[in-house]
């Protein structure tokens, strides 16, 4: 068991004819006294101040650990929201393309109804034109002839009525 200041303090030592002068050890027993209370008190300070070191370091290494463990979670987490961002992505460009294929064949089947009226409508128009034409041509002939000048004035007010 290590020494107190008081086991110094009460450390008698036997005296001897040709020994030590009392005086000169004593002055030198409290030096020790005061330098190995003062000692003591400084290695209870360091002791206390270590401890809280050890707490503190140990309180950082605790949020250090979280830290490491919340920023792996958080990657995971930025992965995985990567993830199914990329799938979504996808979804919706497949969705598009999809619409899109159907809008341009729905257009394309639109369009060529849309020539086969057209031509429809032309041939109508060219069998009108045919028609007119035939008889605007006949009615011409009809004034040509000689039949409208051996008319009686009567029969051509009928004719023009």
């Amino acid at each position: 068991m290590p020494l107190t200041p008081l086991d110094i303090h009460n450390k008698e030592f036997s005296k001897r004819v040709r020994g030590y002068d009392v005086d000169e050890v004593n002055e030198f027993l409290d030096q020790v006294i005061k330098d190995y209370e003062s000692m003591l008190r400084e290695n209870k300070e360091l002791q206390n101040q270590l401890q809280g070191l050890q707490e503190r370091l140990n309180h950082f290494s605790n949020i250090e650990e979280t830290l490491s463990k919340t920023i792996i979670v958080a990657q995971e987490a930025a992965d995985e929201v990567r993830s199914n961002s990329k799938k979504e992505a996808q979804l919706i460009v497949k969705e598009a393309e999809k619409n899109a294929d159907r809008i341009i064949n729905e257009s394309l089947a639109k369009s060529r109804k849309v020539s086969m009226e057209i031509e429809e409508l032309k041939k109508q128009a060219s069998i009108y034109r045919t028609r007119f034409r035939t008889l605007v041509e006949a009615q011409l002939e009809m004034l040509r002839g000689d039949s409208w000048d051996t008319l009686s004035p009567k029969e051509k007010e009928t004719v023009l009525e």
